[in-house]
């Protein structure tokens, strides 16, 4: 029975000391399975830190970098501006303007800007202003109106067709024209395209169409200069293209004087424009006067003439009723585009404004 015991024990013992290890090492398998897991899920979220981590610092290093960017790029512009504002700066350091200063207009003085200046009372020739009246200077187109003068005073048909040569062709200045070689026009016409248009070949073929030619035209025309006091004048083609064609202010004035009293002058001078077909080509040409004014109806103008070459600037004359009065403009060598009309508008309100110059004007 003891033995039997015995055996009994040492048989319980065995079990126990063969259990133990494998409890101990499910145990230990337990907890490496555990801190596995836990190790894991340390290690998942170290990661997802580290995930967190280095997405914030590429947002921070995104950030900074386009706030770097945006940085430079406001610096940038801001250092082109201050180099363009620099650049002008510069540019305008070494630029003089010299301010216009416009003429002196009194009761003594209309402002006028022109270089050579008559104005007269028609009826009595008292001079209201003048400045540089007896210069001898180039006087352009106005020389029409001493060509259409010894046209009329030809007594040639106005009726009578002419027509546009070679010989009318500008080869002095190279001007161009609409009336092309072989253009025919009644003389009348031609005589109206000279003093409304200022067209040169017209007054050119009302030269060349002259009994006797263009020489006994040329001739004329200074024997009628000498006939009405103009001693300083001189012709030398019936255009006013060439520089030789000269006067003077004050003989000029005479010269209006004088076209005054043709009623055809009154009339072709103050048209506002013309139209016709060529014979040509057929197509209808309209021209219109040099001169804007004669289409205001504030105007009461006898008569206009413009004129126009280098050497003699921007020239106009006139004939208007002013105060109920006629009075004779003369402007020669106008400074600019504009300024000779410019100039007859302050003549006109110099006169109505000034009590002299309208107990001048008469």
């Amino acid at each position: 029975m003891s033995k039997l015991i015995n055996s009994l024990c040492m048989l319980i013992s065995a079990s126990v000391i063969a259990y133990t290890p494998l409890s101990f090492a499910a145990s230990s398998s337990k907890e490496n399975k555990s801190t596995s897991s836990a190790k894991k899920s340390s290690n998942k979220k170290s990661t997802a830190t580290a995930k967190s981590k280095k997405t914030n610092n590429s947002n921070t290093a995104n950030t900074t970098k386009n706030n770097i960017s945006k940085a430079s790029k406001v610096t940038y512009t801001s250092r082109n501006k201050n180099i363009s504002k620099a650049a002008i700066a510069d540019a305008r350091k070494d630029v003089q303007v010299t301010r216009a200063v416009a003429a002196r207009i009194d009761p003594d003085n209309p402002g006028l800007q022109s270089t050579g200046v008559l104005i007269l009372n028609e009826q009595n020739s008292e001079v209201l202003y003048e400045k540089n009246a007896d210069n001898i200077i180039p006087i352009a187109s106005i020389t029409k109106l001493m060509t259409a003068m010894v046209v009329l005073d030809a007594r040639l048909p106005l009726n009578e067709l002419i027509s546009i040569t070679e010989a009318d062709v500008d080869s002095l200045k190279n001007t161009s024209s609409r009336l092309q070689v072989g253009t025919t026009l009644t003389r009348g016409e031609m005589l109206l395209l000279a003093l409304m248009s200022s067209e040169n070949r017209a007054a050119s073929a009302l030269g060349h169409h002259f009994p006797g030619g263009k020489d006994a035209f040329l001739r004329k025309m200074n024997e009628k200069a000498a006939q009405l006091g103009m001693r300083n004048t001189r012709f030398y083609d019936s255009t006013g293209l060439t520089p030789q064609n000269v006067s003077t202010p004050r003989e000029l004035a005479l010269m209006v004087k004088a076209a005054q009293r043709y009623p055809e002058i009154h009339q072709f001078s103050t048209s506002s424009e013309y139209s016709f077909a060529s014979n040509i080509r057929g197509n209808i040409l309209t021209y219109r006067n040099t001169n804007p004014l004669v289409k205001d109806a504030d105007w009461d103008i006898g008569i206009s003439k413009t004129g126009f070459i280098n050497e003699a600037g921007r020239c106009i004359v006139m004939q208007a009723t002013i105060n109920n009065k006629p009075v004779v403009i003369v402007l020669m060598d106008s400074n600019g585009k504009y300024t000779r009309i410019g100039d007859v508008q302050r003549v006109r309100k110099w006169i109505e404004s000034n009590q002299f110059a309208k107990l001048r004007a008469g």
